[in-house]
C-alpha cells in the first residue's frame, strides 16, 4: 500500500504538471503523474484544441509519453483537478489506464484541497477488458 506521505508528494507533482495545461476553451486544468514499473515518473496535462474531439486528457498525455519513452507497464497514475471531491478519469482514460496497468496498479484521485481517493484497477474499471482478453 502506498503511504499517505508518498500520495501527497505525487499529488504535488501532478499539481505542478497541471500548471502547464493548455485550456483556452474550458479553463479546466488537469495534471497527472504516471509511474512506470521501472520507477520513472512521467507528467502530463490536458491539452485542448478548437476541434474539441482532438483534445487530450492529462492521464492519457502522461501514459502516451511513458509508452513513447519505453515504458511497457505503469504501476501508478495520479490525477488532480480543481473539483469539489477527488477528480475522476473519464471513460476513455480508464480504458487506456487499464490497457497499460501493471499487476500492482494504484490509481490516486485528488483535488486542489488535498482530498484523495486511492483505487485499484478493478475498482476503477470493473469488468474491464485488456489485450489478454483478445487472444
Amino acid at each position: 500500500m502506498i503511504s499517505q506521505e508518498r500520495v501527497q508528494e505525487l499529488v504535488h507533482k501532478a499539481i505542478e504538471a497541471r500548471k502547464r495545461a493548455y485550456t483556452p476553451y474550458s479553463k479546466f486544468n488537469v495534471g497527472a503523474v504516471v509511474i512506470d514499473t521501472s520507477g520513472n515518473e512521467i507528467t502530463g496535462c490536458n491539452v485542448e484544441n478548437a476541434s474539441y474531439g482532438l483534445s487530450m486528457c492529462a492521464e492519457r498525455t502522461a501514459i502516451f509519453k511513458a509508452v513513447s519513452e519505453g515504458s511497457d507497464a505503469i504501476e501508478t497514475v495520479v490525477v488532480v483537478g480543481d473539483t469539489e471531491g477527488p477528480i475522476s478519469p473519464c471513460g476513455a482514460c480508464r480504458q487506456v489506464i487499464a490497457e497499460f496497468a501493471g499487476e500492482d496498479f494504484t490509481l490516486i484521485l485528488a483535488n486542489l484541497n488535498g482530498d484523495t481517493k486511492v483505487m485499484t484497477k478493478e475498482e476503477m474499471l470493473p469488468y474491464g477488458f485488456s489485450p489478454k482478453d483478445l487472444t
